[in-house]
């Protein structure tokens, strides 16, 4: 029987019959206010409190901004940092350096520190930065292959495409990755509600329903009781 990984994000685990197939990776792909890095923070956040040990790679923000970030959802990085928690920073605006790190270290880094939850926040930022896309899949490639090997679940932010709500900016993401969740907006009597489909998880039954969601104090739930019309 196939071990799932929980994402900690109520509401969520049950449409995926329990959580992420273990050593899966996940993309989550949403506009800019969707939560996307909350999410992967609370990914991380469930795996510290299972005494598991996780890795935060962030092109994003730096180690100080994670971890304030962190704390207004009252989850506590800093006290399990380089314990249980090992936050690495990539430089989105040095594509070419990222990927070289991404190939060399990053294989040793997760054997050595024992990790079995990754969150990398975003690679949209690593693609957007290359210019052919043959070097846009490698570099995607490569990370995903990074982590595979490695045996540990992971979660990928992504930004959505602009003039495609459906996938992500680069299109390439998607077809690397084992799952795919989508978040997004649908405008109901003037209001932007958030949304979340599963849209594909190999080798695990899940639920394909549209289901509202909201962004609390204490991160992302779902309402998995609730049906989008």
């Amino acid at each position: 029987m196939m071990m799932k990984i929980k994402t900690g994000i109520e509401g969520l685990d049950i449409m995926l019959g329990g959580g992420i197939p273990q050593g899966h990776t996940v993309a989550v792909i949403g506009s800019f206010g969707t939560g996307k890095t909350t999410f992967a923070m609370q990914y991380i956040w469930e795996g510290i409190k299972n005494g598991e040990k996780c890795i935060f790679i962030s092109l994003e923000e730096d180690e100080k901004s994670i971890i304030e970030s962190a704390k207004n959802f009252d989850w506590d990085f800093s006290s399990y940092m380089d314990k249980q928690l090992l936050l690495v920073k990539l430089d989105p605006e040095d594509a070419q350096s990222s990927i070289n790190r991404i190939e060399a270290e990053l294989p040793q880094i997760i054997r050595e520190f024992g990790a079995t939850r990754i969150a990398v926040d975003s690679v949209s930022l690593i693609t957007m930065m290359l210019k052919e896309d043959e070097e846009k899949r490698r570099a995607v490639f490569l990370l995903s292959k990074s982590i595979k090997d490695s045996g540990a679940t992971a979660i990928f932010t992504a930004e959505v495409d602009p003039k495609n709500p459906f996938m992500s900016r680069e299109g390439i993401v998607e077809y690397v990755v084992d799952g795919v969740i989508l978040l997004s907006f649908k405008e109901e009597a003037n209001k932007l509600n958030l949304v979340l489909r599963v849209v594909k998880m190999r080798r695990t039954k899940h639920s394909r329903e549209v289901k509202p969601y909201e962004i609390t104090e204490r991160g992302i739930k779902v309402l998995s009781e609730s049906t989008v019309f």
